[in-house]
Order: C-alpha cells, then sequence, then structure tokens
C-alpha cells in the first residue's frame, strides 16, 4: 500500500511536528491542503492536549498526526546540575537572575498510558513517536483504533528496529534536519548520514514506507526525494515564518538573517542533539557540551536567560531550531507552502 491510501491524504507530504514554534492552527492548515499535518504533543499537558485535538476535530475531517516523545526520563544528578549551573553562572549574574529561584523540571515527558487514554477520546489517524517506540502495550492502545504508527530512523540499524516492532511507516531522519536528533540505539553522532545518503540505504533495507526528512524546503527537493526510494517526504523548516506557526519574533527574524546558513547541533538548551542555529550561547559554551544534564533535563538551567534576552528581543539564549536549508522559508500560508512543496 502506497503512502498516501495508507495515510489517507491527497500529498504525499508530512509537516514536521515542531514543539515550541507551533500548535493546531499550522496541523489544520497542512492537512486541509491535502498533506499530513501533525501536532507536536511532547511539551502539551492533558488539558492543553485536549484543547488543540478539539480545535483539530472542529476545523478539518482530514487525517493529521499526534507525535510523541518516548525517550526513558533520566535519574536527576543533582551534582551535575550545580555543576552546570556553576558554569551559567556569570550569565546569571549578567541578566540579574537568581540560580535558587530555577526550578529542575523535566520539560518533556515521554508518552504513557495516561496519555493513550486521553487520545482514545479523540482516536487520531495518525500517531507518530521520536527516539524509538513506547512500550507494546501502548502500541497496542494506539492500534485498537485503526491509528497508523510513524517513528523516526537516523541509521538503517535503527529503521530495521522500528520495522521489527510493526510501524507502518519509518521516517529517515537526515544529519540536515531542524530540531532533534531522532536517534536512540547509539548516542554516537559519528553514525548520523545525510538525508540521501541515508535515504536509499534505509528504502532499501525495509519493506514499509520510508518518508524523507531533512534539507528538503522545495519541489525539487521533494522530486529527488521521491527519485531516490522515499515514499513521500517531511518538512519542517521551511513552515517556520508561516503565519499560522506560533514561531517567536526573534527566532523569525533570525530565520531572515544571514545567520540561518551557520546551524549546528547542540545539547545546551535540552541535554540531547538539535540542530539549530548558532547562538552566543552555542558559542561560548561550544555547541556540544559534556557537562549538560541529561535530556531533558537541560532545559530549566537555561530557561530563565532565554526569558530575559527574548524580553530584550535577542535570541542569544534561544534555542532557534532549523535545518541546514533554510531557503525554503517564507512568511506565506502554509495551504500555499504545502501545494508548492508538492508541485500541486
Amino acid at each position: 500500500m502506497g503512502l498516501q491510501e495508507l495515510l489517507g491524504v491527497e500529498l504525499p507530504l508530512i509537516q514536521a511536528p515542531m514543539a515550541g514554534v507551533q500548535g493546531s492552527a499550522l496541523a489544520i492548515a497542512v492537512s486541509n491542503a491535502g498533506g499530513l499535518g501533525s501536532l507536536p504533543c511532547a511539551m502539551l499537558g492533558p488539558d492543553a492536549m485536549r484543547a488543540e485535538l478539539s480545535k483539530i476535530r472542529a476545523q478539518t475531517s482530514r487525517p493529521y498526526n499526534v507525535n510523541f516523545f518516548c525517550h526513558r526520563p533520566p535519574a536527576p544528578d543533582a551534582t551535575r546540575e550545580a555543576l552546570w549551573r556553576q558554569n551559567l553562572a556569570h550569565y546569571y549574574r549578567e541578566f540579574d537572575v537568581d540560580p535558587a529561584s530555577i526550578p529542575a523540571g523535566p520539560g518533556r515527558l515521554p508518552f504513557d498510558t495516561a496519555t493513550a487514554e486521553l487520545l482514545a477520546e479523540f482516536k487520531p489517524p495518525v500517531v507518530s513517536f521520536h527516539f524509538g517506540l513506547p512500550d507494546e502495550a501502548l502500541l497496542a492502545r494506539l492500534r485498537s483504533w485503526g491509528a497508523r504508527i510513524l517513528s523516526s530512523a537516523t541509521t538503517v540499524d535503527e529503521a530495521r528496529w522500528l520495522e521489527a516492532r510493526g510501524v507502518d511507516v519509518i521516517i529517515a531522519q537526515g544529519l540536515e534536519a531542524g530540531g532533534h536528533r531522532g536517534m536512540f540505539l547509539s548516542e554516537d553522532l559519528s553514525t548520523q548520514l545525510g538525508t540521501f545518503a541515508l535515504l536509499p540505504q534505509i528504502a532499501r533495507a525495509v519493506r514499509v514506507p520510508v518518508v524523507a526528512a531533512g534539507g528538503i524546503s522545495d519541489a525539487a527537493g521533494v522530486r529527488a526525494a521521491l527519485a531516490l526510494g522515499a515514499a513521500g517526504v517531511q518538512v519542517g523548516t521551511a513552515y517556520l515564518l508561516c503565519p499560522e506557526a506560533t514561531t517567536s519574533a526573534v527566532h523569525r527574524a533570525a530565520l531572515q538573517s544571514p545567520a540561518a546558513t551557520h546551524t549546528a547541533l547542540t545539547n545546551l538548551y535540552t541535554g540531547r542533539p538539535a540542530r539549530g542555529i548558532l547562538t552566543r550561547l552555542m558559542r561560548e559554551q561550544g555547541p556540544m557540551n559534556a557537562m549538560a544534564p541529561a535530556f531533558p533535563l537541560a532545559t530549566a538551567a537555561v530557561a530563565p536567560l532565554r526569558a530575559k534576552a527574548e524580553a530584550a528581543g535577542s535570541g542569544d539564549f534561544s534555542p532557534l531550531w532549523a535545518g541546514q536549508n533554510t531557503s525554503g522559508c517564507r512568511p506565506v500560508p502554509a495551504a500555499q507552502l504545502t501545494r508548492e512543496l508538492a508541485g500541486s
């Protein structure tokens, strides 16, 4: 079965779920335009999730995707947290932040039984995951109403692992992609390949449809991915300037500046490698810093610095997530961009 038939969509295009820069409005616009809109749920509490899903149900009859993280929460490490905050102390002094006032919190929770039960009220047709898959019992709950299961693979080994566990579609996430790496079998960044190197290898290794993600921001990129064996594409960065996105003012400004040509993988903001535009924090601390607490515990220490800087119009301490190819970012309606990407 082809991707479009499998997902019930008109176009072979998935809008990447992008936590922190979008809500239901972007997902609704893309789904209504014939693609598969996605709602990132990893940072939503139950009430917010229910509200966003209600909006989607009210404003589109088309298929849509809900996305979750399924990481293993790390044990809090008070010593590591203290050392990290000590390392950031000069920033706290600069912005008049009291380190003792900063709460330590997870920031992002993995998919769990309570969330699966909430989803059962809405029965979303597609559910996707980052960082592997949740337990089989949770997957069975989703499949009970016919949901299609998608997950990201950054290596051939991860793709085979996902196929063995019955996923319906594998997203081949290339190194160019913005936001968090979906890697889960290894933490070795040297295993990570570019999209057009990874895609044909995964397409040959598995039988399920493969979706290409990373660095695709125009119709020519979509055609190239399809020519290399993709059943469809997933696009995120190109949607960041759309009016339906909630991308912040400092993030939008960075995307439209020369800074957008220089991205890097960083663990400073969350504790896990994620691609974003180079910022002051990344330059001064090194994009990848072994002192940063494990995902997602690194989020808390930088949050007040981000808030203070953004209030002053600066993105120096903000996670300005973006892929390596920002050339497709334009402030046009998401429906128009969706149709242009699909060449329709």
